[in-house]
């Protein structure tokens, strides 16, 4: 750039001292002295004989391209009719220099401003005709560029794009989760006061809606509500659920692990073998219930939540399979080998798809890498599976080499090898791949073989003698109506600089797949379709969200409109999850559209 001003200072100094010797041939010409300042756009104002070199000036290309055009280029020549035309600045004879000094002559006799209007005009006549004349190579590749920046469409300002084009694509839903939940947390800019402490009238009128299968239809957005008397009644009517056996003192969810909650608190029934089998007895009955409401699809599904494991009985129609189906999570071996004493067909389907995943894995190397591999994950299974009792077996027959009969021996090799397979199913012993997979006719004896177990009633500490805890959405014999406590909070939460204030909803209990759908589209119109969920799963409930492909529902074929769940949650359960062995941990609706972890 410094180089350029120095080069325009000379020219402007070579062509003032020009225009002093004009000036005092013609005194008339005073605004001649202005013709020294350069204009900011290039121009036809200067002609070749304002350069001190004959030469081409040299391009900068770090300048403006308005600015890289080299003001000898181009020129503005009058011709005898009178008009004004472009010609080359580079010229090679001498008559058309002269040509040249007599148009820049009569040219400076026009005042500045004039010059650039008509050079102005000129460049505009250019353009819009396209005719461009034979100019130099560095001028025709300018011309071009102004042509394609001609061709090329504005961009459109973003008030004027559509705002479907520009926004994201809207998601109203999330995938159908089958694990129980302990704990919601809701926070939302927005306050959520109006989710606690009902009327009477409303909290009554809420019960009974849950009792009739009620529901109300609320607007898409809701200006006030902490007044709108249904919203309330809606949400007192999600938090409802039914439970046997229900003891005020204890709580009775979850079962797994939950040694604590039973310390210091009476247990009459530890050693009254009398009220442990009246307890079983009613136990029974509201099991059975709930399998026949469960079969005549008045039930969409229960749970039952024992001190080992959980079950999950499905109706027909539900997670995309034609028939009922039963999840049991987590197994052990003695389970399942009882399971297949009473005959009931079962399948392990994380297992048969870890299996099948091997066998695709093993098509593609050779066989001999195959023999090792196989001895290798045999080994590793061995040393993650063995127990104390496996180490003694082994060894018990590790004698038999010592003293050399080990050739005389008829089983040994049998018995290594039943060792192996039973180590390889003590491995999925209460991991998340033990899930059982029970179909068709054989719940129903299922529902007998639970009934019937004494495994599945603690013999010994703080939960012997007390039945498994059985969860329903609906009503069912000998069940109890229970709710889940909400309690709302505003905190203030730091946002960079500055204090924001969060109104946060804490739903606490066993929180079932139905009550969970149901209150988040209560809280998509209060909140105007911004909030977030942190969700924390009962664990071993976590894996029930697997799909088995072998039983697909045909859709439409299965009414469950007499189940007693909200349509829209219906049809939200009867499609498979896509969830596989894991669960939602986090919800965020941001302008009603869904995000999600798992």
């Amino acid at each position: 750039m410094r180089m350029r001003r120095k080069r325009a200072r000379s020219d402007a100094g070579v062509f003032s001292s020009q225009s002093g010797q004009d000036s005092t041939g013609s005194p008339g010409q005073s605004g001649s002295s202005r013709a020294c300042v350069r204009p900011f756009s290039p121009g036809p104002l200067f002609s070749n004989q304002n350069r001190s070199g004959g030469g081409m000036k040299r391009r900068n290309p770090f300048a403006n391209i308005e600015n890289t055009c080299n003001p000898k280029k181009k020129l503005v020549i009058y011709n005898d009719d009178g008009n004004i035309e472009a010609r080359d600045t580079i010229q090679t004879s001498t008559g058309r220099e002269g040509e040249e000094d007599m148009s820049t002559k009569s040219h400076r006799g026009l005042a500045f401003s004039e010059r650039l209007t008509e050079a102005d005009k000129q460049e505009r006549q250019d353009t819009s005709s396209k005719k461009c004349p034979t100019f130099s190579e560095d001028e025709s590749l300018f011309e071009e560029e102004e042509e394609e920046d001609v061709k090329s469409p504005l961009l459109k300002s973003p008030q004027s794009i559509a705002p479907a084009s520009i926004a994201p694509p809207v998601c109203t839903e999330y995938p159908a989760d089958w694990s129980l939940k302990t704990r919601l947390l809701f926070t939302s800019p927005l306050p959520l006061s109006w989710a606690e402490q009902p009327k009477a009238q409303e909290e009554a009128l809420g019960l009974s809606q849950h009792c009739r299968a009620q529901f109300i239809t609320l607007p898409h957005s809701l200006q006030d509500p902490k007044s709108c008397s249904d919203l309330r009644c809606a949400f007192q009517q999600s938090l409802v659920y039914w439970q046997h056996p229900s003891l005020p003192w204890i709580s009775l969810f979850p079962r797994i692990n939950a040694e604590r909650s039973f310390t210091g608190k009476s247990t009459p029934w530890a050693q009254d073998t009398a009220l442990q089998q009246s307890l079983m007895s009613e136990w029974s009955v509201s099991l059975s219930s709930l399998y026949s409401l469960l079969k005549a699809r008045l039930c969409p599904y229960f749970y039952i939540c024992s001190y080992q494991f959980t079950v999950l009985f499905r109706a027909a129609g539900l997670g995309g399979s034609s028939s009922i189906v039963a999840l049991i999570s987590p197994t052990t071996r003695g389970l399942r080998v009882a399971m297949k004493a009473e005959g009931i067909e079962f399948s392990l389907p994380l297992a048969e798809q870890r299996r099948r995943s091997r066998e695709q894995q093993n098509l593609t190397v050779n066989k001999g890498e195959e023999e090792e591999q196989e001895e290798k994950e045999e080994c590793s299974e061995l040393k993650e599976g063995e127990d104390g009792d496996g180490e003694n077996d082994d060894e018990d027959f590790s004698w038999l080499k010592e003293m050399g009969v080990q050739d005389k021996i008829k089983k040994p090799d049998s018995i290594t090898i039943q060792l192996r397979k039973e180590s390889h199913a003590v491995c999925l012993d209460h991991k998340p791949e033990s899930v059982v997979c029970v179909e068709g006719s054989h719940t129903f004896t299922l529902i007998n073989f639970l009934i019937n177990c004494k495994s599945l009633v603690a013999a010994a500490g703080s939960q012997a003698g007390l039945p498994p805890t059985l969860l329903a959405p609906v009503t069912f014999r000998g069940a109890t109506m229970q709710t889940l406590k909400a309690r709302s909070v505003n905190v203030k939460s730091q946002v960079g600089s500055t204090y924001q204030n969060i109104s946060s909803l804490e739903i606490t209990g066993p929180i079932l797949p139905s009550s969970l759908h149901t209150i988040t589209n209560l809280l998509r119109p209060a909140q105007k379709g911004n909030f977030s969920a942190a969700l924390y799963s009962h664990t071993p409930t976590a894996v029930m969200n697997i799909h088995n492909d072998k039983q697909q529902c045909t859709g439409g074929t299965v009414d469950l409109s007499g189940c007693g769940l909200h349509p829209a949650s219906i049809q939200k359960l009867q499609q498979p999850s896509s969830l596989g062995k894991t669960a939602l941990t986090h919800i965020a609706m941001n302008n009603f559209s869904y995000t999600w972890k798992n």
